[in-house]
């Protein structure tokens, strides 16, 4: 078995996809925060709930699926100014 580093996502996928498959859908963060096209940055003031440790970048053309079972825990809720900008993102990305 590989070990990797932990790293941090938000999670796209709604709860009644959630409960049906052992993956969700996600997009990575980082806390390099040089601007870059397709991206969001946010801080605690982003949040509805939880907290981050640090300013991050969510890469929102990085979708990916990850199984349940890597998840450790979970850091918080984004607000929905946040979710509304990522939601534009996706449907530029896919028109």
């Amino acid at each position: 078995m590989k070990s990797s580093k932990v790293r941090p996502v938000l999670v796209l996928s709604n709860n009644k996809y959630n409960s049906k498959f052992e993956d969700f859908v996600a997009v990575p963060l980082t806390t390099n925060l040089k601007s870059r096209a397709y991206s969001v940055l946010i801080s605690n003031k982003d949040l509805e709930s939880g907290r981050l440790i640090v300013e991050s970048n969510i890469k929102v053309d990085r979708i990916f699926s990850v199984n349940k079972n890597l998840v450790r825990m979970s850091i918080g809720k984004i607000n929905t100014d946040v979710h509304n900008r990522i939601k534009k993102i996706i449907i530029e990305l896919v028109r």
